[in-house]
């Protein structure tokens, strides 16, 4: 753009701009009013109505949605307790069921008899040994 555009107005120049005509493009984005017309207003509020509403709507299905997905979550975390429950309780028996005392009574209810002079057997440590022969040739003969 050159400066002289760019310098204030005169009386003169404004009249050979106002007298010039100018090219009109093709496409608009809003369409030319007469004067003395307005804009329909009326449509424009039922629009945004609408788009209010679609959005309060979908923040209504959201929140049902994310209430069901709560209920049921609280359900499962009442069944994980309830079964954390139950398998301690089962622990619990095992471990009353295995205890030494429990256990002598069940063997001496089974006819067994407690030793009197108990006996253990030492064993050395296993040592490592290497086989010269491989199972193969041992079937082989």
């Amino acid at each position: 753009m050159a400066i002289p555009a760019l310098a204030p107005l005169s009386g003169n120049s404004k009249q050979s701009i106002s007298s010039k005509k100018t090219v009109r493009p093709f496409l608009r984005s809003v369409p030319e009013f007469k004067n003395g017309e307005s804009v329909d207003r009326k449509s424009f509020v039922i629009f945004l109505s609408l788009v209010s509403g679609l959005g309060l709507i979908a923040l209504l299905t959201i929140n049902t949605l994310l209430a069901q997905d709560a209920f049921e979550l609280r359900k499962l975390q009442t069944d994980v307790t309830t079964l954390n429950d139950q398998r301690d309780a089962l622990i619990k028996q095992i471990a009353t069921a295995s205890s030494p005392e429990v256990l002598a009574r069940r063997a001496e209810g089974a006819g067994m008899v407690q030793s009197q002079s108990p006996r253990f057997l030492a064993l050395p440590p296993v040592a490592t040994t290497q086989v010269s022969e491989s199972p193969t040739s041992r079937s082989a003969r």
